[in-house]
């Protein structure tokens, strides 16, 4: 929908020339000039002109400059009215202004003074009604002047500078398509799920409860007072007696530990349901590969060692000297019903996941930052993340008081959760399905260690001991302080050996390239959970990475940077001041559950970021008799953008499959090359949904040896 827009916009705002300056000097004047500016859709028209200078059909400076300008003289305009009508007006209304209208901007012209002027012009209905008031009231024309030029200058930014943004967003889109650019766009999103989610349930969660509490009570007494109901209940008293104690508030055999069983038999038939995945090779396996061979792709050192630092948080001797703080604090505050049931949750999930471990005997993953020399399933971390700072953020909400703090405390443990489970999945030391089953038996000991503390808790418990005499107040914040220390300590000494990154391929030699493709599954790309997308439609056999490369950059296409942190800094340099970058990360894609090793790309004819030419080439571990490498590839065409994030992919690629192969063999460079049928003709669908449809033939291309 977005390029659609801006394609029809385009070409108009393209032969206004000086004329677009006016029409945004006209809209800024006439959107706040009393009742004119009710109707005129002054804004948008700027947001769109802002839009148009990121494509370069407008100056940026310049029409800002006619937009402000615009704004300034609108807002006199209306001041001046103000001074001559505004009493009349303000009393009688005027067409469809009424009383109230006016009394809504005299109200806030009263709480907020001269400065009314310069806020009113960024608050909808008010904004055009804002200057007339401060013209009925008299106000000083040099302090009107002074809120009025500053509100202008607030407001033409405001809306030409997110036009302007939204545009090159087009062009940032690259930048969400980077791997880094793209994990951390991913994180933010969480986050600000969170934080959005957090927000609604301090905001609505206490009439929500409330509210399905009253339902609940309405309900309970509907079916208790039907008479069959009442018939049921007098021919079978003792199970219905069983059942009111199930439901009973005021012990913890009640409602508390019923539904902390219900509880605990979901989360047990969901850690059920993983084993089962893990053992029958379930979707979740398949992208267990993907997604451990697709996070090297994100790795940079200095997001390596922030993980470590995270990861550190579940290993035992950082949990060992967390307990000891806990326990210690526990002691000595008094609640000492909880200490039991908090080594019950940790050291019955450890044991657990210990069990776990040796039942399945699962490999780490191949992709490792470091060597961790237990087995993977289930992920120890992830358990006590769970079972551990799970009951330590348990207590806190217990002690806490206001709804606030515990909702603050509860999603601060979540945060904390997730990042140690992720941390492990950056790291590469675990599958996705070890960080989950780690998560749910986490859960389970959690939910045990509740129970038990719940029963332990004295009736008494909100009576805390006083530690108002002597030196004893300190001793928890520094057994807490201590804890925190030892971990920076650890953390800061630690160093488990970094590995290196896989440099090579363990080659198998085959007497024809399509050999490498064992099986029909092999002459696809592949989405996350393995399912076959668009095939393979090139293959190439070269000496060498270095005459792989230089072959397809003689031919005119450019070699994809890898990701970091320069590269992502420089896609958002190049995008700000709308130049190209040609060599910006691309979406790295699946075969054969492997991650392309790499991508080539080459500007369209209009060179504009959201139409790209693109190929991405694996490396197999496969050479021909003759030692050359081999490699596969799949081209496709970037034709445009959606839901702003990611591009749109062309339906026909073997158009850009002869595209690639027409610039190969303009460089004179191929000492052999010829098209067979790899897949039988066909339609699909890719990861992001967009259609594709083939002939299902793929080039065969040999570089010459000698380059």
């Amino acid at each position: 929908m977005t390029d659609y827009i801006v394609n029809i916009i385009t070409p108009a705002v393209e032969h206004l020339g000086v004329l677009g300056y006016w029409i945004a000097f006209f809209a800024a004047m006439l959107e706040t000039t009393i009742i004119v500016g009710l109707f005129l859709p002054g804004s948008t028209l700027i947001l769109l002109l802002g839009a148009m200078s990121a494509f370069g059909y407008l100056d940026l400076g310049d029409l800002l400059w006619f937009a402000i300008v615009g704004a300034i003289l609108g807002d006199n305009i209306n001041y001046f009215l103000g001074k001559k009508y505004g009493s009349k007006w303000a009393q009688k209304g005027i067409w469809f202004l009424k009383q109230e209208h006016f009394e809504k901007a005299r109200a806030f012209f009263d709480a907020h003074g001269a400065k009314s002027v310069f806020l009113g012009r960024f608050v909808p209905s008010i904004k055009e009604i804002m200057p007339f008031i401060a013209g009925t009231v008299r106000m000083r024309q040099r302090t009107f002047l002074l809120w009025n030029i500053l509100g202008a200058i607030g407001w033409g930014f405001e809306w030409i500078l997110a036009g302007y943004v939204f545009a090159q967003s087009l062009s940032l889109a690259r930048m969400w398509l980077s791997r880094i650019g793209f994990l951390l766009a991913a994180l933010f999103l969480f986050f600000l799920a969170l934080y959005l989610i957090k927000l609604a349930v301090l905001k609505y969660g206490h009439r929500v409860f409330s509210f399905a509490a009253s339902v609940g009570r309405s309900i309970k007494h509907a079916v208790i007072t039907n008479p069959d109901v009442e018939s049921m209940v007098r021919k079978h008293p003792s199970f219905f007696q069983f059942l009111e104690k199930r439901v009973a508030r005021d012990s913890f055999t009640g409602l508390p530990l019923t539904l902390l069983g219900i509880a605990f038999f979901y989360v047990l038939v969901l850690f059920g349901g993983i084993v089962e995945d893990y053992l029958t090779g379930d979707p979740i396996i398949a992208a267990d590969i993907r997604i451990a061979n697709l996070m090297p792709l994100f790795r940079t050192p200095e997001l390596i060692r922030l993980f470590l630092w995270i990861t550190l948080l579940g290993k035992w001797q950082v949990v060992v000297g967390f307990t000891a703080a806990i326990a210690g604090t526990l002691w000595i505050t008094g609640k000492r019903w909880y200490i039991v049931p908090f080594f019950l949750s940790f050291a019955g999930s450890e044991i657990f996941t210990m069990l776990g471990k040796i039942a399945f005997h699962r490999p780490r993953p191949e992709w490792q930052v470091y060597a961790e020399h237990s087995f993977s399933f289930p992920s120890g971390h992830a358990t006590a993340a769970v079972s551990f700072y799970g009951f330590i953020i348990y207590i806190l909400i217990s002690c806490a008081t206001k709804w606030k703090s515990r909702i603050n405390l509860f999603f601060a443990g979540t945060i904390l959760i997730f990042l140690i489970g992720f941390s492990r999945l950056y790291l590469g030391v675990h599958y996705l399905s070890d960080v989950w089953s780690g998560y749910l038996i986490g859960t389970l000991w959690l939910l045990i260690g509740i129970s038990l503390s719940k029963y332990l808790q004295p009736a008494d418990s909100c009576a805390t001991t006083s530690l108002s005499k002597g030196k004893l107040k300190y001793v928890p914040a520094v057994l807490v302080l201590s804890s925190l220390v030892f971990y920076a300590g650890y953390a800061g000494r630690y160093n488990p050996g970094l590995l290196m990154p896989h440099s090579g391929h363990g080659y198998e030699s085959v007497n024809h390239a399509q050999d490498i493709f064992v099986d029909d599954h092999m002459k696809y790309t592949e989405t996350l959970l393995g399912r076959a997308q668009n095939p393979i439609n090139i293959i190439v056999i070269a000496g060498n990475d270095r005459q792989f490369i230089k072959s397809i950059q003689d031919a005119g296409w450019f070699l994809a940077d890898t990701p970091g942190f320069r590269s992502f800094a420089k896609i958002y340099k190049e995008a700000l001041f709308n130049k190209p970058y040609p060599t910006a990360p691309v979406t790295p894609l699946f075969w054969n559950a492997q991650t392309n090793d790499f991508a080539f790309e080459k500007p369209s004819d209009t060179n504009v970021a959201h139409t790209r030419h693109h190929v991405r080439f694996w490396k197999t571990k496969y050479v021909s008799n003759s030692g050359n490498a081999i490699y596969v590839g799949s081209a496709s065409f970037d034709a445009g953008v959606k839901w702003g994030i990611t591009h749109r992919i062309s339906p026909d690629i073997d158009t850009e499959r002869d595209y690639l192969y027409n610039d190969l063999v303009q460089t004179q460079q191929l000492e052999s090359f010829k098209k067979m049928q790899l897949v039988k003709p066909g339609s699909g669908r890719n990861f992001t949904g967009d259609p594709f449809f083939t002939d299902g033939e793929a080039y065969l291309i040999k570089i010459k040896s000698d380059l």
